[in-house]
């Protein structure tokens, strides 16, 4: 999703954007799933494995792997803001401060870390924390949306505005970080248990289809009820919750065919994310080289062109990971036995 809706959005020509056009209407709906699948599915396995670590005495050692993890997406992120040849001056003009994806989520996995260790002995209380946060970072989202953070240094500011530039800040998107980190612990506590797989499926499904369909009519009686002006900006704009509502519908359908989706190639890809993430920065939007496919080719690709080559650049950014992988195994054997 990621690949492709990257690849399309960069280099189809915006006559063909057309949202009265069913094809593109539907593409672009499912694109924006991605980013909220993305920071869910974050959430959700880094939580999931310390969770998991508890088992063999490992929390600790999990913990401290996780925040490492954490500094180092924030150093990517970062990182791919540069281009080797272009001076200082001309990486700060291209917004090299602006927050993406990689350092909000980087910054989420640190406070992840930190209240995992604040309720060590509680899992039941972070699991409950965690589902409270997701909702109350989602429905206050009208009353911070507007922060411009002025009195802020201009780094730490861009984690909560987007006036510089930033695309992912902290609030809303540690909300769906959050979620993640509370069904992170649903999976752990029901994994042994084979007859909850289809309850959680079913219940997965239903809580989508209820936040997708019924979660703007809800908010339009509590406004009816309270007359609070936030909650009638959520009614008007409820993208946050039918998104969420979209990633849980996803989640049990994936985890209904988890068995056909057991592939090793396709496990193997799944654990490849980041460097899928760099590789298609690199050849897309030119990090760390200064030229890439945004900016030699720009947006003149015909619907055709673009799906075609979108399944290209997506075959290739792939098998392009999976090598770096392997070679980045072998180096780091060869330094172990050095």
């Amino acid at each position: 999703m990621m690949l492709q809706g990257h690849f399309i959005d960069s280099l189809l020509d915006m006559k063909y954007r057309d949202s009265s056009n069913i094809f593109y209407y539907s593409w672009n709906y499912c694109r924006g799933i991605t980013a909220p699948l993305f920071f869910t599915v974050s959430g959700l396995i880094f939580t999931y494995l310390i969770l998991k670590a508890k088992e063999k005495n490992k929390t600790y050692k999990r913990l401290k792997k996780g925040l490492i993890r954490g500094l180092m997406l924030i150093l990517i992120g970062y990182s791919l803001k540069t281009a080797f040849f272009k001076s200082m001056d001309e990486i700060f003009k291209i917004g090299f401060l602006a927050v993406d994806i990689l350092q909000t989520i980087g910054v989420s996995l640190i406070f992840i870390v930190f209240l995992l260790l604040l309720f060590k002995k509680k899992p039941l209380l972070f699991s409950i924390v965690m589902f409270c946060l997701g909702t109350i970072i989602f429905i206050l989202e009208p009353l911070y949306i507007t922060y411009t953070a002025e009195k802020l240094p201009f780094y730490i500011a861009n984690y909560f505005t987007k006036l510089n530039g930033s695309t992912f800040t902290i609030f809303p998107w540690f909300g769906f970080m959050a979620y993640g980190a509370f069904l992170a612990s649903i999976f752990y506590e029901n994994e042994s248990n084979p007859k909850s797989k289809l309850v959680i499926v079913l219940s997965f499904i239903f809580v989508g289809v209820l936040l997708i369909f019924a979660s703007s009519v809800f908010f339009g009686l509590i406004y009816e009820l309270t007359n609070l002006s936030f909650i009638s900006k959520i009614f008007y704009n409820n993208y946050l919750f039918i998104r969420l509502g979209n990633v849980f519908f996803v989640f049990g359908i994936f985890y209904l065919f988890e068995n056909f989706l057991s592939h090793p190639l396709i496990a193997s890809i799944g654990q490849k994310t980041l460097i899928i993430f760099i590789v298609h920065s690199i050849i897309l939007y030119g990090s760390y080289i200064g030229n890439g496919l945004k900016k030699i080719i720009g947006k003149n690709l015909n619907p055709t062109e673009a799906i075609v080559g979108a399944i290209i650049f997506l075959i290739l950014v792939t098998i392009i990971s999976l090598q770096i992988s392997k070679i980045n195994k072998l180096v780091k054997e060869y330094l172990k036995n050095k």
